[in-house]
């Protein structure tokens, strides 16, 4: 019996489109989810595959003809051979190692009939930011989730409740070291951890029951459990089927492990099991510089941990300014970190008063041993693309791991997308998050774009650093001419009254045009100020707009200025 391909559901606001273009022609044999027709509508472009393998038996509109929803498109005879099909269209290129290049929109890729316009699969930022923005644009949204609460590691255990400790540990320590100055004299200063865990445990309940909230809102579905793509417009959830006209991969990362660590999350803990301990550890020994390290690690020292960070390369923070990594490793050890730089670690042995760490330098040499009662493995994270199905339904990776997209976020399987952490470039919440709108935009036919040279990177200890752009040693790799402006916190009149003069503001612009091409802070509020300088990037403007532009006195936003004036030595205060 003929099966009937029908005009899809295109969307909640959307009832016609117009026959684009014929793929197939009557005659002609197609396999299941081959595409047949092109459909246009002012939102989207959608391509129509065949529900079965088959051969199409003839064309019931022509190309040109407006059809509803639901209309009969053509015939299809299920199992009939016919005519050699088509030669498939090539997969879409491959997204560079850095970042994609804005182009035209993908065309989507939709079966006859759907449960959901979009299904997005992980409820983290750049999840449940694309969900709701294309709820916003009219489609029928689906998240798979299977955690027991929404906002994926960042809410859950991440960026949310790491900052909600880190506030705590920096008004522990401020409270018995910092007040006095102030005139505030406390004798007696009381850590009650148990009361701090549960305040960090209260906001990431209001967090995750605001997305909650927001799925609501925007008549999003969750479904709960274990999402696994099955191909175009086929997924699961905890085994039952699921179809969607497009499929977002937003799964995000997971914490990488060195082998031969076992991770217990006990006294061998990644971040997640940093952020639950119920008493300060004596020693807490770090493996890995980078942000989440530095930043966890800062938690408790100030808490009143002897913390010692090994670091494989000889520098902190890869990726940051010389300059402020310099000026940033100096002040951690002045806060209390002891630091073992150009070192790695070979072996951990758990005993019964803890762990036992061989150390030994990254360029070879004697070993030596570090005991401690908690172990933070922090040495990055792993795109968390395993035990989907990705490779099942032929969706390309790369070595690392990570789904590979084109400048559309778009797989080399139609209908497929992918954002986040899962993807290239910086595991950063806010990276995802631009992503997902750019994205839900994109295939609501609207031009969706990221820049990726305007994306802010933040290091919340204190004082915190915060950059955007280029740095130093990547504009003179590129071999372009430029100038530095730089003004100290010292010399800021709030951040006197403050008592937190640490840190600098250093502008860099082009030599020739004064366009701002990074800004690196180390300092109070850092990542509050370094939004202007983001600002700044994405509008092209030149270090002199920055200092022409009336800053109130007095702020610590006063140091931007000063240092875009310093660009052209005109800085006022220094």
């Amino acid at each position: 019996m003929p099966i009937e391909i029908k005009v899809p559901t295109l969307g909640e606001s959307v009832t016609t489109a117009t026959v684009g273009k014929w793929l197939k022609q009557p005659g002609e044999a197609v396999k299941v989810d081959e595409p047949v027709v092109e459909l246009e509508t002012d939102k989207v472009s959608v391509e129509v595959p065949a529900p079965a393998s088959g051969r199409l038996e003839n064309h019931a509109v022509k190309e040109g003809d407006e059809v509803e929803v639901g209309a009969v498109l053509a015939t299809l005879e299920a199992g009939a051979a016919g005519s050699a099909p088509a030669a498939k269209a090539a997969p879409a290129a491959k997204a560079e190692e850095a970042k994609p290049a804005a182009a035209a929109a993908p065309a989507a890729q939709a079966p006859a009939e759907t449960d959901y316009d979009v299904v997005v699969i992980g409820a983290g930022p750049g999840g449940y930011v694309c969900a709701i923005r294309a709820a916003q644009l009219g489609f029928k949204v689906a998240c798979v989730e299977q955690r027991a609460t929404l906002g994926g590691t960042c809410l859950n255990v991440g960026c949310i409740p790491s900052k909600a400790l880190l506030q705590s540990s920096e008004n522990y320590h401020a409270a018995g070291h910092d007040f006095a100055a102030h005139g505030v004299v406390i004798d007696s200063v009381k850590l009650d951890l148990a009361r701090m865990q549960a305040r960090k445990a209260d906001i990431v309940g209001a967090n995750v029951k605001g997305v909650e909230y927001l799925f609501k809102k925007n008549g999003i579905t969750w479904l709960k459990g274990h999402g696994k793509v099955e191909g175009t417009s086929r997924l699961s959830v905890d085994g039952k089927p699921v179809t969607a006209k497009h499929i977002v991969i937003a799964s995000g990362s997971n914490s990488a492990n060195l082998p031969g660590i076992e991770i217990d999350e006990k006294v061998i803990v990644t971040s997640t099991g940093a952020l639950e301990l119920s008493e300060v550890p004596k020693r807490l020994v770090v493996i890995g510089g980078g942000v989440i390290g530095l930043e966890l690690g800062s938690v408790w020292s100030r808490l009143g941990a002897d913390v010692t960070v090994v670091e494989f390369l000889d520098r902190l923070v890869p990726g940051t300014d010389n300059e402020v990594a310099s000026q940033f490793q100096k002040l951690l050890v002045k806060q209390g970190f002891k630091m073992k730089l150009g070192h790695k670690v070979t072996k951990a042995e758990k005993t019964k008063k803890g762990v036992v760490l061989t150390v030994e330098p990254s360029a070879g040499g004697a070993a030596e041993t570090l005991e401690a009662d908690v172990v933070l493995v922090a040495v990055g994270r792993t795109a968390a693309s395993k035990n989907m199905g990705l490779e099942e339904a032929g969706i390309a990776l790369d070595k690392r791991g990570r789904v590979e997209v084109d400048a559309h976020y778009a797989t080399n399987v139609p209908g497929i997308y992918a954002i986040g952490d899962v993807i290239a470039g910086p595991m950063l919440a806010h990276k995802a998050e631009e992503e997902g709108v750019a994205l839900a935009e994109l295939l609501a036919g609207q031009a969706g774009h990221v820049n990726y040279d305007a994306i802010p990177g933040v290091i919340y200890t204190w004082p915190e650093v915060a950059s955007v752009g280029f740095t130093e040693e990547q504009l003179k790799e590129k071999g372009v001419a430029y100038k530095i402006g730089k003004f100290p916190f010292m010399a800021n009149g709030r951040a006197r009254a403050l008592g937190m003069t640490d840190g600098f503001v250093k502008v860099l612009a082009d030599k020739q045009t004064d366009r701002v091409l990074g800004v690196h802070i180390i300092g109070p509020c850092a990542g509050e100020l370094i939004a202007e300088a983001t600002m700044a990037i994405e509008f092209g403007a030149s270090a002199e707009d920055i200092g022409r532009v009336c800053h109130a006195h007095p702020t610590l936003s006063e140091a931007v200025k000063e240092a875009a004036l310093g660009a052209d030595n005109r800085a006022i205060n220094i």
